[in-house]
Parts: structure tokens; C-alpha cells; sequence
């Protein structure tokens, strides 16, 4: 199993990365990138799916069913320390996206029934908040969390400085058993500063009977089906990643590898 997927040179519709339950070999995260420019439109049904539309940076309007939420993002670099602009899109809807400016567009998307509203993710409901301490420290922004109205998906955007570790202590949500784990699967959209860079993420089992260590270039997504999935990044490269979750329940709860969860408890 191959888990990375590496950036395409855009299509007439802008599409640099698709990522489908199919081609990933699972049953519930879709991931999409569109690179588009001023004046571009992309049109897509979500039909059986719903959508989180991230304005990763530039400018974009986005149109859902006939309503409209115009101006949304606004960043230069996904390494701003502000808000993406973000939309929700419910399954059934008709989703139309117009580049004001040039824009990176990030499509979240996993199956869903039809039901609930579109609406815009305000920035002031996705506060940067920090985690970890020393080397393990890093700066997490929830797009859509758990606590907001959705299905099954759930989306967060985290960066970690150069030298840093992040989802660490590595830790696993593959499996269906609240309250002590919950069945997840993830992708993360690696982008880098400056963009030459590289960072590692290794995807193992318990059993190691899967167990790969990527490295990890800008523009990069890297699949997580199952097991612990750590990053690092090297000295003078922040490592910027959009996180996609979902699987039969939405609920994020993860078990740390025992033999490294003592460094939570480290003092």
C-alpha cells in the first residue's frame, strides 16, 4: 500500500489531488485540492456526500443551492496566523466556487444523508490554540470539530515549527470501540515553508503488519487508514497540514502507543 499521493500540475478544473474512498481503499474520507485562478469556476454536485469547502488561501465566493458567502479567505500562505475562510456544504446540495483572486481550495468531503443548512465557518469559531510543550509544541486551528453540526466529518488545520514533532506522542483512532477509541480514518495535506523542504511521517501497526515511514514534500498527502501516524519536521522547515477525518461515528477519541505514552506524563 502506497500512502503517499503526490500534487499533479493542475487539470482545466484545477484539480492538483483527488482522493476518493475508492482510490484510497477505504470507506469514508474524500479529499480534493483545486489551484484556481482569478475569475475561475468550479462547479460539483455532493450528492451522497457532505462537504467542507477551505479557502486555503486567496479569495473565493462560494455558492451552495443559491445561497452565497462571498469573500471568504483571504490568506497569502497557509503559514498566516488567521482563520481560513470555510463553508459547509450538506449531502444533496449543488456547490459552486468562484477564485476572486488566485486560490488553493480544499474539498473535505464523506458520505452523508441529506439534511442541514449550508453555512460559513466564521473565523472566529476556529481560535488558534497551542499543544504540546518543548519540541512537541505546535499551533492547532479546528475547522469543523466535533462540537459543530456535520455527519461525519471532522476538519483541523495544525503547524509545527521547524525541529518539532506533531500528532505525538503517536497515537491511532483505528479502532470502533467507545469510550476508549473510536474508527477514523485521516489524510493530511503537507505543505512546507519555505516549500523545498521535506518532513517524515511514519504510519505504523501494533502488529507492524503495516508500517511506513514517508518523506513527506510540499503539496504532499499522506493516507492513514490505521495505526499511529507521527510527524516531524527538520530544523529551519515549518510543516503546515490540513487534517480530514471520519469513519461510522464522529468522535475523535485515540489511544497513545503505550510505549510512548510515558512522555505525557513526564514532568
Amino acid at each position: 500500500m502506497n500512502l503517499r499521493v503526490r500534487p499533479t500540475a493542475p487539470d482545466a478544473e484545477g484539480r492538483v489531488l483527488t482522493i476518493t474512498p475508492a482510490s484510497a481503499g477505504w470507506k469514508y474520507v474524500g479529499f480534493e485540492v483545486r489551484r484556481l485562478a482569478a475569475g475561475q469556476t468550479a462547479e460539483l454536485p455532493s450528492a451522497g456526500n457532505e462537504t467542507c469547502i477551505v479557502v486555503l488561501t486567496g479569495t473565493a465566493d462560494v455558492h451552495v443551492d443559491g445561497r452565497s458567502f462571498t469573500r471568504l479567505g483571504g490568506r497569502k500562505s497557509v503559514f498566516e496566523d488567521v482563520p481560513p475562510g470555510a463553508v459547509y456544504a450538506p449531502s444533496g446540495c449543488r456547490i459552486r466556487i468562484q477564485a476572486v483572486s488566485a486560490a488553493e481550495i480544499a474539498l473535505c468531503s464523506a458520505p452523508a444523508t441529506a439534511g442541514g443548512e449550508p453555512r460559513a465557518i466564521s473565523g472566529e469559531r476556529m481560535p488558534q490554540e497551542v499543544r504540546g510543550e518543548g519540541t512537541n509544541r505546535r499551533f492547532v486551528r479546528n475547522v469543523l470539530p466535533q462540537t459543530e453540526p456535520a455527519q461525519r466529518l471532522l476538519v483541523v488545520e495544525v503547524i509545527t515549527p521547524g525541529g518539532h514533532w506533531s500528532s505525538y506522542p503517536p497515537h491511532k483512532h483505528d479502532t470502533d470501540a467507545p469510550p476508549a477509541e473510536t474508527q477514523l480514518e485521516e489524510t493530511y495535506y503537507h505543505r512546507l515553508d519555505p516549500p523545498q523542504g521535506f518532513a517524515f511521517q511514519r504510519v505504523y501497526t501494533d502488529d507492524r503488519s503495516l508500517d511506513q515511514t514517508v518523506c513527506v514534500e510540499d503539496g504532499d498527502v499522506v493516507l492513514v487508514p490505521r495505526g499511529y501516524h507521527p510527524v516531524g519536521t527538520p530544523h529551519g522547515y515549518d510543516l503546515y497540514y490540513l487534517n480530514v477525518m471520519a469513519g461510522p461515528v464522529r468522535n475523535w477519541i485515540f489511544r497513545d502507543d503505550p510505549a510512548h505514552a510515558w512522555i505525557k506524563r513526564r514532568r
